[in-house]
């Protein structure tokens, strides 16, 4: 049929599908709009297009405008058998300043381990060493599984593991951060025992009781190994409402200030927690922050507009003092 005649048709039976609304045509020009008042004084660029010129524009995403840029943000991945427009999986650009990694989840992850490799390789060969410390969540299993099934020369020997928060339970119980790193990562690695760290929770038969003082052991241990304290790598999740690792709304920030290690509470259960500080935190040389998933789009979008509040955004918090941040968002939480 005529494709005129099917929009014809469209109209006498009322169906919307094939025409722009008015309130999305509105939503269009907002979108646009700032983009082109961007580039109205700009000389514009030659645009050959193609694959042979690597199909490169000039916009990047910044909170929720897109802007003109000098500078291409997007790289090519190319896929087996030569470079398509199917070979764009992977895109580079900044997130609240910071460096930005994006693509479907599965790519993403894959290209997370990639970076993790070179950086626990570099570290070895350069000090022997190589300090990883891992937040909880379900945003690290996918990670984990990656680095099981395909990183087979991962340093491990050189390699310590270490905990960024957990929660006051049994680590042998299901709930247990140390627990979920067991399941799906060190249980299928050979990594030296003397090289695992969780986070002593349970102390003299008790959970999580200041007196026994199982964050000061902790800090103490990392004093002792990680020179100056500072983890080679450090990664992080984001919780919907802004947490990362077990800093939460409403955290004493000043009580937490000239501590490593703390005690902390959460508004979901178990309430009570051990975290890394901000303190600790920030002075890692590596921090990578990964972000999964349609259900966090909302939080995402929130957060990019938003200024550094981390008693209400604690993942705001996350300065690095010498060290660098990157943020690997999947598709689905970034545009939902």
């Amino acid at each position: 049929m005529d494709p005129y005649a099917v929009l014809i048709s469209h109209i006498f039976q009322a169906k919307r599908d094939s025409f722009v609304s008015a309130e999305n045509l509105l939503a269009s020009w907002n979108f646009w709009t700032p983009l082109l008042d961007g580039i109205s004084h700009e000389y514009p660029r030659a645009y050959p297009g193609g694959v042979d010129n690597a199909n490169l524009l000039d916009f990047e995403l910044q909170g929720n405008e897109v802007s003109f840029v000098h500078e291409a943000v997007v790289l090519l991945s190319p896929v087996q058998g030569g470079a398509s427009s199917e070979s764009f999986q992977i895109t580079q650009g900044k997130y609240r300043t910071n460096e930005m990694v994006t693509a479907w989840a599965e790519e993403l992850v894959s290209r997370l381990a990639s970076d993790l490799h070179m950086a626990a390789e570099e570290a070895v060969k350069r000090s022997g060493q190589f300090h990883l410390a891992l937040s909880g969540g379900s945003s690290p299993i996918a990670l984990f599984q990656r680095l099981v099934l395909h990183h087979y020369t991962f340093p491990w020997k050189g390699t310590h593991l270490w905990m960024v928060d957990e929660r006051c339970v049994s680590l042998t119980e299901r709930g247990s951060n140390f627990r979920n790193l067991h399941d799906n990562l060190l249980q299928h690695i050979k990594v030296p025992y003397f090289n695992i760290h969780p986070m002593p929770v349970l102390v003299n038969q008790r959970l999580c009781v200041e007196e026994d003082g199982g964050a000061e052991s902790y800090e103490k241990e990392m004093s002792r190994l990680i020179n100056g304290t500072s983890f080679d790598w450090v990664l992080l999740g984001v919780g919907d409402d802004g947490h990362t690792a077990s800093l939460f709304r409403g955290c004493k920030l000043d009580v937490l200030e000239n501590k490593l290690v703390a005690l902390t509470e959460s508004p979901f259960k178990p309430h009570q927690r051990m975290s890394l500080t901000f303190s600790a935190i920030n002075k890692a040389k590596n921090i990578r922050v990964l972000v999964l998933g349609k259900g966090k789009h909302e939080m995402i979008t929130q957060l990019s507009r938003v200024k550094d509040d981390p008693k209400k955004w604690p993942i705001t918090g996350v300065k690095p003092s010498n060290g660098k941040l990157v943020w690997y968002i999947d598709y689905e939480a970034l545009l939902g």
